[in-house]
């Protein structure tokens, strides 16, 4: 008997988080209640102080999970792949509500007070052993320093989100990346590295 319950919680947890993402998404953190998540989810105080005890541990487990979901490649495979994924992620930012409110909560967190920098290492992170099975393929100039790069990586991606979400709801991001890695790839990888790697904004859509 224990179990359908706990199914049932794991449910309108997931529930509550996904309704929370549609708010903050739309309206931001200033403009979320309470009130309007629980409408969103059809569902109770109750069910919602279960799980998250205030507005704020709504955002930060939005912020936490916004990867949640996403196909991402279980194992490094050099520099393509890394390209590829944040193609890919450029994509996801356009139609992917979870993804885009935890990125959203994440860069407006003077709005929130939150202080949540545990997504920027997690992404750093993903970036970091990308770079380095990079490195174990020679496919990075030999001064790079691959942890450096990563963090220059995730804020120059964030910044260009955010620029994009400004300039065009998004619709160009995917665009912009790929130019971003026009420019970022010189200073990365060596010529033969580079003549061979495909920046192209159709290798980052999902099958449909």
């Amino acid at each position: 008997m224990a179990r359908p319950k706990q199914e049932r919680a794991i449910r309108t947890k997931e529930l509550i988080l996904q309704a929370a993402a549609e708010v903050f998404d739309q309206y931001g953190y200033a403009g979320t209640t309470i009130s309007r998540i629980l409408e969103r989810a059809g569902s109770t105080q109750g069910a919602m102080y279960f799980h998250f005890k205030a507005k704020e541990d709504l955002a930060r487990a939005v912020i936490v999970n916004q990867a949640q979901g996403l196909k991402l490649p279980a194992e490094p495979a050099g520099l393509q792949q890394l390209v590829d994924v944040t193609l890919l992620l450029a994509f996801e930012l356009q139609s992917n509500v979870l993804l885009r409110a935890g990125v959203r909560l994440a860069v407006e967190q003077e709005e929130s007070g939150l202080n949540e920098y545990s997504v920027y290492e997690w992404w750093i992170e993903q970036f970091h052993r990308e770079l380095e099975t990079a490195r174990a393929h020679g496919e990075l100039l030999p001064d790079v320093d691959a942890a450096e790069f990563a963090r220059v990586l995730v804020a120059s991606f964030t910044g260009t989100q955010v620029m994009s979400q400004i300039a065009t709801g998004r619709a160009d991001l995917p665009d912009r990346i790929a130019a971003l890695w026009r420019y970022l790839l010189p200073g990365l990888a060596p010529a033969e590295v580079r003549e061979r790697l495909v920046v192209d904004v159709e290798r980052g859509r999902t099958p449909a």
